[in-house]
């Protein structure tokens, strides 16, 4: 299971946007983007292997969905403690 971590961005008070980033070397960089949802990104490395999902609106994405993007990426899904700064944003 790749190790996985959440950075939440406030303005004013208020969730903006998350990122999840998925596990790999430091310092990859995204090659491209795919839309997954409408408020949902998906960035991909060079190799084609997934690094991170943007959420682009934290307070309309709900948990169920964020799952779904794990399943569809064939990744194991996070903890619900993993994802649990979400709610509190």
């Amino acid at each position: 299971m790749r190790p996985i971590s959440l950075q939440i961005t406030y303005l004013h008070g208020k969730a903006f946007a998350a990122y999840i980033y998925l596990g790999g070397p430091p310092g990859i960089k995204s090659a491209r983007t795919e839309e997954v949802g409408s408020e949902l990104l998906v960035d991909y490395a060079e190799d084609g292997s997934p690094i991170g999902i943007e959420i682009v609106s934290p307070d309309v994405v709900s948990e169920d969905e964020i799952n779904d993007v794990f399943d569809r990426l064939g990744l194991h899904r996070p903890a619900p403690a993993d994802l649990a700064p979400l709610r509190a944003a």
